[in-house]
């Protein structure tokens, strides 16, 4: 299932944290789904993160699911789930740097602090990567890892470079302080490639194909580690090769050949051609991401009926552990 161009890459699941990002439409929560549901599957205590509106997540990783928000609430056995709020976790971080929880709590949720919070530009991502790299460090009573495997559900592809790029823009800015010290740990986390992976998601579609070439592009820019593409939603071949020209076989037969409820040879015979048209297609795109990345390509299955809950996310996590080595936990 993978289109491989350079040496096989680390272990999808040895990271502790995976951002994963695309296009809009692509799939990008149903990955991110898919994969945390591998990691549960392997043993691992999984966390995954969403940073908009409303959880999308837990709906598709549990059935009747409690409601999820802040902070992280456990959905499965060894899967919890986070929806990342950016007032919440700055009254968080402030409430742990000043002592002061109680007042920072009072101040962050006042009208007037909200309306000039929304006036300032990047505040909400560098709150939600503080907040993604604290639960990274979180330890237990014992002192282990509550989390082995962090799953965000990052922006889609323009937000999410722009997402990625905003510690380096505040270190950039901010020369001393407790601020731009937590802004450095974040950063090393995110150019950690022992510790964290952007995995980007397309389809095997001209416009996220470009897309997804641009955002590898820019990734490796800023020096994020970025070592796979998955391709979402790839058909399989539509005729089996054992069968040769299936079409050309059914154009020859006669068109008023009684074949019951069936449609006219000619009508299975336009079918075919353009269910092999559009495979044809789809394998020229994923391709093109292979050659224009240097990069593996991963495919998810394309399901006929969609993503529905957890039973088709649990299909998808099948074909990742399919493509991974047993090792990989």
């Amino acid at each position: 299932m993978a289109v491989r161009t350079q040496p096989e890459p680390p272990p999808l699941l040895s990271r502790r944290l995976v951002l994963v990002t695309g296009k809009g439409g692509t799939g990008k929560t149903t990955l991110a789904a898919a994969l945390a549901r591998a990691g549960v599957e392997r043993g691992l205590r999984v966390l995954v993160a969403e940073l908009g509106r409303d959880a999308e997540l837990p709906r598709l990783l549990a059935p009747r699911p409690a409601p999820v928000g802040y902070p992280e609430r456990e959905i499965a056995p060894g899967l919890s789930a986070i929806l990342i709020d950016p007032y919440e976790a700055l009254a968080e971080y402030l409430g742990i740097e000043l002592g002061l929880p109680g007042l920072v709590h009072r101040v962050v949720t006042h009208r007037g602090f909200r309306q000039l919070m929304e006036a300032s530009p990047g505040w909400r991502d560098l709150i939600a990567l503080g907040k993604v790299w604290h639960l990274e460090r979180a330890r237990d009573a014992s002192g282990r890892s509550r989390f082995d495997l962090l799953v965000v559900d990052a922006p889609a592809t323009g937000h999410g470079v722009t997402f990625l790029d905003v510690p380096r823009v505040v270190i950039s800015a901010v020369r001393a302080g407790p601020l731009r010290h937590h802004t450095e740990q974040v950063e090393a986390l995110l150019h950690d490639p022992q510790r964290t992976l952007v995995l980007p998601v397309s389809l095997a579609e001209e416009l996220p194909v470009r897309e997804t070439l641009s955002l590898v592009a820019r990734v490796r820019q800023q020096g994020l580690p970025v070592d796979r593409v998955v391709i979402n939603g790839r058909r399989a071949r539509p005729v089996p090769e054992a069968l040769g020209d299936l079409a050309a076989q059914l154009e020859r037969l006669p068109d008023d050949l009684a074949l019951g409820a069936v449609p006219r040879p000619s009508v299975l015979a336009a079918c075919v051609r353009t269910l092999e048209a559009r495979y044809a297609q789809s394998e020229r795109y994923t391709h093109e991401l292979a050659r224009g990345t240097g990069l593996p390509i991963l495919s998810l299955p394309y399901l006929a009926e969609g993503i529905r809950g957890p039973d088709d996310v649990a299909t998808l996590a099948d074909a990742l552990l399919r493509a991974m080595p047993a090792e990989d936990a």
